[in-house]
């Protein structure tokens, strides 16, 4: 008897090892590729592990039950898997992850105009997906980028509500915004034509912060967006998103892909409705444009047996938006009853790419716009035509270490309209004519795994400004996957665009002067960027960050303080500087929490010697800024919580003499927070509210009381006039919101 129970407590440990499974094993893949550095937890356990270089994991001794399989990874939705393991059975577990809003290793293509993942790249470019644009939902992408860390979507007329896009502090002429890579927006539609790109067709958005003129162009001196459209090979065949405010606006956001032999298509189309008048701070205006806005986009992919194909797109935006006193009704457009300002835009993009049969080194890129803007500023009449044409030829090439890449670009602008801008001293009308043709050449140098050099140069031909030469040099230095070390400098060019800078004018009721002929602004420019990777077995840590620094000569400024009538534009008689350093961070934890945030400090200004010695600082270019986003997904009830948010500090404003209003805004906070309850297969039911903090600017509009400056002379000793430029925040309130989603694989 006593040996037997001496030989029953030997056994009992190998009993229990007998209850246990040897290992569970299996491949992390996405997109049919294998997924390195994946944290996988067995939950409730603490056990885990990370996927190999090959995507392979095993974990073993793990004891019978049921049991919950997280994989979480940097750039990837964390996936979750139910698996029941059994005695004595080994266990085989394949998953697949779909990319998320970081993507270290996503392809990229906006920093060197060819194919390779994030991580790879020697230029720093950040990703977002519309994975994080869906935790605030907005019915256009220039309301999306406020989430972005170092962007800023600045609304520079409160009564049409025009904006552009500042990066780091600059102004919108400064960036070029590009979809799959062409100049569409620019010029007359960089004011009007990011309000029209509908969210259902985005893929991704790349965003390079700092010059990229060598390869493209003119514009490319404070960044560039490039949005990247869905390939309708890999689209879901159906997906609807739309919601409403409680302040009456409407969205609905549709796309859909028809899949054929040799070809696949993609349509998206969105509807935008806001007709209900609101005047929360009683100055007898509307706060927000009224708009009615239908967009139609339409991709095709054309497949060959070469397994080369071509890509053709189609995009049509009709625009109606108006604002302006309350009692303002089509009817009085154009006159002096009641103030408004009414804008009717028609728009026509084409993009294509296409690749000759039989010469992989080739790539032909095209697009065209033709924009069509009709409004009123006031009495003011703006009609404005403009017609862009680009095509480039692209050649790539390897050779040993080096990776070669070369381009002719043409870009061609045709811009009339019937104001000053294309007026000559005559007082004809003279429309401008932009022809600039090019030659740019690249060459990736990898010497060896951990250190890579770009290499690029570009020669441009203005028809008026003549030959311009911008060059570009990068080094990147990986000791090891977990850190990387860029550097790159070059420099930068930005030809003129009157209208660009004149609309402010047209908006404001300003007239425009210029005190000389304009010549083209000229940038230099160092960006060094450092990120690094830590992950650990409860998820992995993201962090960035960049030092910029960049100087102007032949700046163009617009004075707005001189003459309250007018805004005068002049070449800067001196420099201009825009500096700081940009963070960001991405922490991912297994329990499905998620935090991003980021930081942005600042210092953009100028010298102009023919008015003082005095540094003057950059208005609209707040010193310090910075976004979050909060997110919690539960796994039952299959909830998911959403906070996001932007702080912005003080920022000088465009105040006229003796501006009863403050020069330098306050601080600034808007929070947003989002519920989304997933439903049945394919179905997310969502809704939250926008400004939770209930954030209203003061004082928005100059004289809102007068704005044809009838009675100037009366009870106004300062001299006021009617303006609209003084803008740093959101004229909308808190308001609720409540959406649905549904989504076809």
């Amino acid at each position: 008897m006593k040996g037997f129970i001496i030989l029953l407590f030997i056994s009992l440990p190998f009993a229990s090892v007998a209850q246990e499974v040897p290992a569970i094993t299996g491949i992390v893949m996405a997109n049919k590729e294998p997924l390195p550095y994946i944290n996988i937890a067995v939950l409730p356990t603490s056990k885990g592990t990370t996927s190999d270089s090959l995507g392979r994991f095993s974990i073993a001794s793990i004891p019978s039950g049921n049991y919950t399989i997280r994989f979480s990874g940097i750039g990837y939705t964390t996936a979750n898997k139910k698996v029941t393991v059994v005695s004595n059975q080994s266990l085989k577990l394949n998953v697949e992850m779909n990319e998320d809003v970081n993507q270290l290793n996503e392809v990229v293509i906006t920093g060197t105009l060819k194919e390779m993942t994030r991580s790879e790249s020697p230029i720093s470019i950040e990703v977002y997906a519309p994975t994080l644009f869906r935790k605030n939902p907005t019915p256009n992408i220039f309301e999306s980028l406020s989430i972005v860390n170092g962007v800023q979507p600045q609304i520079n007329c409160n009564v049409c509500n025009t904006g552009d896009i500042h990066i780091n502090g600059l102004e919108g002429p400064y960036t070029m915004i590009l979809i799959d890579g062409m100049p569409i927006v620019s010029s007359l539609s960089t004011v009007y034509g990011l309000s029209g790109i509908p969210n259902s067709m985005v893929k991704r958005i790349e965003v390079v912060k700092g010059p990229a003129s060598t390869l493209y162009g003119s514009e490319a001196v404070g960044g560039v967006i490039n949005i990247i459209t869905k390939d309708p090979l890999t689209s879901d065949r159906l997906m609807i998103d739309a919601f409403a405010t409680s302040v009456g606006e409407y969205n609905v956001d549709l796309s859909s892909t028809l899949k054929m032999k040799k070809a696949t298509s993609l349509l998206g189309i969105n509807y935008f409705n806001y007709t209900q008048p609101r005047d929360i701070n009683d100055d007898n205006f509307t706060d927000v444009t009224l708009q009615k806005r239908v967009s139609v986009f339409n991709k095709w992919n054309l497949a060959r047996k070469s397994g080369k194909h071509a890509s053709f797109a189609l995009r049509y935006v009709n625009e109606n938006r108006w604002g302006g006193e309350l009692q303002w009704k089509e009817e009085h457009r154009g006159t002096d009853i009641y103030y408004g300002e009414s804008i009717t835009t028609n728009r026509i993009e084409m993009i294509g790419n296409y690749q000759p049969v039989g010469n992989e080194h080739f790539n032909i890129d095209y697009s065209y716009n033709y924009h069509l803007q009709d409004s009123y500023y006031g009495t003011v009449k703006y009609l404005a035509r403009q017609h862009v044409a680009f095509t480039q030829l692209r050649w790539a090439q390897q050779f040993g270490k080096h990776d070669l890449l070369g381009g002719l670009p043409f870009r061609y602008i045709h811009y009339d309209d019937n104001t000053a801008g294309t007026a000559t001293f005559d007082g004809s009308n003279k429309p401008g004519t932009t022809v600039l043709p090019g030659l740019f050449v690249q060459d990736e140098i990898k010497f060896t795994q951990k250190f890579t050099t770009l290499l690029g140069a570009r020669y441009d031909h203005h028809n008026i400004h003549g030959s311009v030469f911008t060059e570009r040099i990068s080094f990147k230095v990986s000791p090891n996957k977990m850190n990387t070390f860029r550097l790159t400098a070059g420099s930068g060019f930005r030809v003129v665009n009157l209208f660009t800078e004149e609309h402010a004018a047209l908006t404001g009721a300003r007239q425009v002067e210029l005190k000389s002929n304009l010549k083209p602004e000229q940038s230099w420019n160092v960006n060094f960027n450092y990120s690094k990777l830590i992950t650990h077995n409860n998820g992995y840590v993201s962090l960035d960050a960049s030092l910029f620094y960049t100087y102007f000569t032949n700046k163009i400024v617009g004075d707005f303080i001189t003459d309250p009538d007018k805004i005068i534009f002049d070449n800067l008689e001196g420099h201009a500087v825009s500096k700081g350093i940009t963070f960001n961070s991405d922490f991912s934890f297994a329990n499905s929490l998620k935090l991003m945030a980021g930081v942005t400090l600042m210092d953009v200004y100028r010298y102009d010697y023919s008015v003082s010695e005095s540094k003057i600082p950059q208005i609209q270019a707040p010193t310090f800024s910075g976004t979050f986003n909060i997110s919690y997904a539960f796994d039952q009830p299959r909830l998911s919580v959403d906070l996001t948010g932007k702080v912005n500090g003080p920022m000088h404003l465009p105040v006229v003499p003796n501006d009863f209003r403050p020069e330098l805004s306050p601080w600034l906070g808007l929070v947003n927070i989002q519920l989304t309850k997933a439903i049945g297969e394919g179905w997310e039911v969502y809704g939250g509210v926008k400004n939770l903090l209930n954030f209203i600017p003061d004082d928005p509009l100059l004289r809102p009381f007068d704005p044809f400056d009838k009675n100037i002379n009366v009870n106004n000793p300062n001299g006021y006039t009617f303006d609209t430029s003084y803008n740093y925040a959101p004229l909308q309130g808190t308001r609720g919101f409540l959406g649905v989603r549904y989504r076809m694989k």
